[in-house]
């Protein structure tokens, strides 16, 4: 139908979040939830749970293996290492810092 979902945990902030807000999403109950057929993930807080994410175990129920670290959380290697296309913010291309990213 040409429609994204957006999926989301937080630890946390969800139960807030989902009383606040009304917009529609789907509220799950671990990151690996979240991750089940999905065709990208977007990292947007620091909470300890997600510096410590199975990583083999995510890209195997994900649909494609994207991930958007908006937070800077893992180190850009361990994450192609991993086998994801990976990008975060502030870090360049590619985890390199733009002026080395261009020569």
């Amino acid at each position: 139908d040409g429609k994204a979902v957006v999926r989301v945990f937080d630890p946390v902030a969800m139960e807030n979040f989902e009383m606040t807000y009304k917009f529609p999403l789907d509220y799950c109950k671990s990151p690996y939830e979240v991750a089940e057929g999905c065709d990208a993930l977007m990292l947007v807080t620091e909470w300890n749970e997600f510096r410590q994410l199975d990583l083999p175990r995510l890209k195997e129920l994900m649909n494609r293996p994207v991930f958007i670290d908006c937070r800077n959380v893992y180190k850009p290697q361990r994450m192609f290492d991993a086998g994801f296309r990976y990008r975060s913010f502030g870090r360049g291309i590619e985890g390199r810092r733009d002026k080395e990213a261009r020569q």
